[in-house]
């Protein structure tokens, strides 16, 4: 677990030591400033974050592949790849070393909107619940994002080809289910909904903390940072 944080805090460094991770900061907290004086800070609508969170599957469809898209690839653009496999850790350590490391980015992006929730409170009484079950499911969210991000790192030396790769599968997912809903009969389309992870967001956001929802997003996040895991083994032997 040393060599987890170890590379966890190395990779979080690595952000701010570059303009990207300032960027990823500065895009966040205008999408989301965006999202909450737009959609929150409405007078005569009720003291709900709702509609904040519903917003943040769109950023966070921009902004987990702006995190994830460097995690492999820079590595293997630089030739820096065979040093760090060189390390005495397991391929499994790197990976969770790598997508710590990229959470500890989301969650530095998403903390400063807690300000909003103290300027929400200041102007009328919210429940706070439902606030705090919406941040749980952005984290969920993120985490899962993040994972697919990391799988396509893991695959290719381009970080452009990485970022749109899983933007277009994140964005693309979505909109498949979407309109495979609405063309299924009722029980198939609830079925296909099920793999929806921005419905699932909206759970949250209403203040439902489903296990169910959450193992959904545990579980996905695990299988895929298993998937990079055997991804960096198979390049080891290469």
């Amino acid at each position: 677990m040393s060599g987890v944080a170890t590379i966890a805090l190395r990779e979080f460094r690595a952000f701010f030591q570059l303009p990207l991770g300032w960027i990823i900061v500065a895009l966040c907290l205008l999408g989301s400033g965006f999202a909450f004086t737009n959609a929150t800070l409405i007078p005569g609508q009720p003291a709900s974050m709702r509609d904040f969170f519903a917003f943040w599957w769109f950023i966070l469809a921009i902004i987990a592949p702006s995190i994830s898209m460097r995690l492999f690839s820079e590595e293997l653009r630089s030739g820096t790849f065979e040093p760090l496999m060189s390390s005495p850790v397991s391929e499994l350590s790197i990976v969770l070393g790598k997508y710590f490391g990229a959470m500890l980015l989301l969650i530095a992006c998403l903390a400063p909107t807690m300000l909003y929730v103290g300027v929400l409170g200041s102007l009328t009484r919210p429940d706070y619940g439902p606030i705090f079950a919406g941040y749980l499911g952005v984290l969920l969210a993120g985490a899962l994002y993040l994972a697919v991000g990391l799988v396509f790192s893991a695959l290719t030396s381009s970080q452009t080809l990485a970022f749109l790769a899983t933007m277009f599968v994140l964005i693309g997912v979505e909109l498949a289910i979407a309109y495979g809903s609405s063309q299924l009969p009722p029980q198939a389309a609830r079925a296909v909904s099920e793999l929806s992870a921005n419905a699932r967001i909206a759970d949250f956001a209403k203040g439902v903390v489903d296990t169910a929802n959450i193992a959904y997003f545990v579980v996905v996040s695990a299988w895929l940072v298993g998937i990079s895991a055997v991804i960096l083994r198979a390049r080891r032997w290469r």
